[in-house]
């Protein structure tokens, strides 16, 4: 029985089915994705959604659509499913539809009077590519299909409605045609494996919707261009495969091209393997030898902390060593370029932020406890000085060392941390001052710089963190015995925050572990759920716990109640570093929980964040890389308990 797989009762509940999304990328940045019963709900929804660098930075969705018809004596019954303008939907495919599943690809069965079509899809990791395989499984007469292309050649961020601009023309290539709507745009072929005629009969359908731009409050019609429709028959038994993309294919080794592909593909067959097929998703290699892992799918790109926050999980403990030192030597050649002043990096954003030099540290350290020390000061030694120096020398623009020891940054107007959301151009979580998470890692990064260096002594360094020592405890432990948040000035934040567990998880730290303890516990009692840690307590003023409504409402409430599974692994670690096998049944639970989520939102992947009421449903991004590795961080904490 497969692991992922949905029955006809699901798949013909519209409301049950709709909210279930399916996403396949490759390592170019682009991607499929639509709802498991091939009906968009998001302008960034499409069947070939791919990057064009010559026209921006975005995505752009291609090809949208492929409405599938079957025709048995002269009476036609179409696979399709758009939701209209009123609420309507057509032409209803969904109740054709037997089975789905998602074991190694996406499968969907569908059944029309005698006729048993199975079709399959596929995303090339290599190429723009998408194939779709058809098998005729069952038919008591001759059988024709017909395919019917809905285009849309515009950004993700965007829409297209009926233009004059519009370019109608084709020409035929091998088993299809290729097309281009717009000038800047590459052409799209569409092929099968076997010859096809196809009707050219343009045509604009308008009014398609998008509800789930509608319920951000963003513009959600539009209006795509059908050229035509293929058709072909196709005999009992027989499989048929179409593709698209950006370049010709070579159409005879189409189908050999497909099992090929699904050969090297890892099966859904369980929840690990869901992650893990979920990070290869993200893997970003556009050109050359430089490896990025993108933030999140399907409209994050590469940020820095993100990916130092995440590759570890995301590679070595993955058995992916390889792969962490390539992406770390991408955003090594990153880090010195920020450092010198020097042309950085396009591709990894927000480098400059306060804290990412400080993740960066804590990234090498995490290598260093998979492969050893030595390693790691040959591989990151040099780095890691300078960073240090970097810091020491008053450099960065916006974090600046005290003379307690402690760093500043100015977050008033501008975000600095993770808690990033802005609105009407101000942080809601304006951060600022000594900010409990950065000095923590500030601590952590002198220890660790000490490590590297044989402990040998080193007089300012010594002195730094005799002075963290006394400044972190005295400066953030407050009288109910948890962390400020963060303290500017006279101004000390009481909210009560993840942050703080942050700041106990690190492997050194200047409290003690009865202060850890402490810390703990309030998190434990206040931001503790079985999805993650709530970004905000809900005794604290401000409280929003649910990301819904326009985006306004979602922007205000995205840090402020919100549930953020990537600190469960920070909690967990420290956790069970107090605890040990105490808090192993809890841990159990806790992946018990998110384990639920491979059949929900997008299915075999894990949510950006989740509301922090039950039932704690997934929101935003529908795959996001901190996630995903907190969780392999966590299945590999268990591997040491024999579990």
């Amino acid at each position: 029985m497969s692991y992922l797989k949905f029955d006809k009762t699901l798949m013909i509940n519209l409301q049950e089915s709709l909210s279930r999304e399916i996403l396949r990328a490759n390592q170019k940045g682009a991607y499929h994705s639509t709802t498991i019963v091939d009906c968009n709900t998001r302008k960034y929804h499409g069947l070939l959604v791919m990057p064009v660098p010559e026209l921006d930075d975005n995505n752009h969705v291609i090809l949208s659509s492929l409405d599938e018809t079957v025709i048995q004596h002269g009476a036609a019954f179409n696979l399709g499913l758009h939701k209209y303008q009123g609420g309507s939907f057509s032409p209803n495919g969904h109740k054709y539809i037997r089975e789905y599943s998602t074991e190694v690809i996406p499968r969907t069965i569908y059944r029309v009077g005698g006729v048993i079509l199975s079709k399959e899809k596929i995303f090339s990791r290599t190429d723009n590519l998408i194939m779709i395989r058809y098998k005729l499984l069952d038919a008591h007469s001759m059988t024709t299909l017909c395919f019917h292309p809905f285009l849309a050649f515009r950004s993700v961020t965007e829409l297209t409605y009926v233009n004059d601009h519009i370019n109608r023309h084709y020409d035929e290539v091998k088993n299809g045609i290729k097309m281009c709507l717009y000038s800047g745009y590459p052409n799209l072929y569409m092929q099968f494996s076997k010859p096809v005629n196809f009707i050219s009969k343009g045509n604009w359908y308008n009014g398609i919707e998008y509800p789930k731009e509608q319920e951000r409050g963003y513009p959600y019609q539009e209006d795509l261009y059908v050229p035509g429709y293929f058709e072909m028959e196709i005999k009992k038994g027989e499989s048929i495969v179409f593709c698209a993309g950006d370049v010709e294919f070579d159409t005879d080794s189409l189908s050999e091209r497909f099992d090929r592909e699904v050969d090297s593909r890892m099966p859904r067959s369980g929840f690990y393997n869901c992650i893990v097929n979920s990070v290869h998703q993200l893997y970003y290699n556009p050109q050359g030898d430089d490896c990025y892992l993108l933030a999140g799918n399907p409209w994050f790109k590469v940020r820095a902390r993100d990916l130092f926050v995440s590759v570890c999980g995301a590679t070595l403990l993955i058995g992916e060593k390889e792969r962490y030192e390539k992406i770390m030597h991408t955003a090594v050649k990153a880090l010195y370029a920020f450092i010198k002043g020097d042309k950085v990096d396009p591709v990894i954003r927000e480098i400059d932020s306060p804290d990412v030099l400080l993740w960066a540290i804590w990234s090498m350290q995490q290598y260093r406890l998979k492969e050893g020390l030595d390693n790691a000061r040959e591989k990151y030694g040099e780095i890691v000085e300078e960073i240090i120096k970097y810091i020491l020398s008053q450099s960065h623009p916006n974090l600046k060392l005290s003379d307690n020891g402690l760093l500043y940054s100015n977050g008033r107007k501008t975000a600095v941390t993770w808690m990033n959301s802005i609105v009407n151009d101000r942080p809601v979580v304006p951060r600022s001052g000594y900010i409990v998470e950065f000095n923590a890692l500030w601590y952590n990064a002198l220890k660790f710089h000490k490590e590297l260096n044989n402990d040998i002594p080193m007089d300012r360094i010594d002195s730094l963190i005799a002075s963290l020592d006394v400044s972190f405890p005295a400066t953030f432990v407050n009288k109910y015995n948890y962390l400020f948040d963060y303290v500017d000035g006279p101004a000390q934040d009481w909210s009560v925050r993840p942050n703080m567990v942050i700041a106990v998880s690190c492997v050194y730290s200047p409290l003690t572990k009865t202060q850890k303890r402490s810390v703990l516990d309030i998190a434990t009692k206040e931001l503790l759920t079985l999805k993650g840690l709530r970004s905000l307590s809900p005794k604290s003023g401000g409280y929003r716990p649910n990301y819904v409504g326009s985006q306004y409402d979602r922007d205000m409430s995205y840090h402020q109640g919100t549930v953020w599974p990537w600190i469960m692994n920070m909690y967990i670690s420290t956790y069970l570093d107090l605890f040990g096998r105490a808090g192993l049944s809890f841990v159990e639970r806790s992946l018990i929980s998110m384990e639920e989520e491979m059949s929900h939102h997008c299915i075999g992947t894990i949510s950006e964040l989740f509301d922090g009421t039950p039932p704690f449903t997934g929101r935003g991004a529908t795959s996001f890389l901190m996630n995903l590795s907190a969780v392999l961080t966590v299945m590999d904490m268990l591997k040491k308990y024999g579990i």
